[in-house]
């Protein structure tokens, strides 16, 4: 069997799970999330630690997988997930406008991104943000979006990176 499907996920006190069929409700104190789970995988409860039982050899790979997607949730519902993100470039700001990012990234008007539901932003300085939620995917989706509007450029690092990205940096042409 996959490795990480063996791996037991051990759930804190104040998580509550809920098991109807192939639905999974997790309740904590972050929130709740529903999860489906996929029609070759099964879930076996004992106290507070959760075993995921493939139904062939075939679904050990799904298992592993259905084991991570849970354990992410777990963790979600529990401590919640955030990015950091940094802007870097002469006048490159950002501000709260209400729950949405005012971005102001060089270009000829400011870029207002809109806050999804179950998604919260943070603005510690004028050229940091902190994406957080209980999502690991959307929490990782909403940066990379974010990102995706001015990109790091190559040669003198300008644009919204992440915290711990490393970047290449390339050498300017020689006359």
């Amino acid at each position: 069997m996959s490795r990480i499907a063996k791996k037991p996920i051990t759930l804190a006190a104040n998580v509550n799970l809920d098991v109807k069929n192939q639905t999974v409700i997790v309740k904590g104190p972050k929130g709740e999330v529903t999860f489906e789970l996929h029609p070759s995988v099964t879930i076996e409860q004992n106290d507070k630690e959760l075993l995921m039982k493939p139904e062939n050899e075939t679904a050990l790979a799904m298992a592993g997988t259905m084991r991570a997607l849970l354990a992410n949730i777990v963790e979600g519902v529990t401590n919640g997930f955030s990015k950091k993100l940094q802007l870097v470039g002469v006048g490159y700001r950002v501000a709260m406008k209400g729950k949405d990012l005012d971005l102001n990234l060089g270009f000829s008007h400011p870029v207002v991104y809109p806050a999804r539901e179950g998604i919260s932003f943070e603005v510690p300085s004028q050229t940091e943000i902190v994406v957080n939620g209980i999502d690991k995917q959307q929490v990782g989706q909403v940066a990379a979006e974010i990102r995706a509007i001015r990109p790091p450029e190559p040669y003198k690092g300008k644009g919204v990176k992440y915290a711990d990205e490393r970047l290449y940096r390339k050498e300017a042409k020689k006359a």
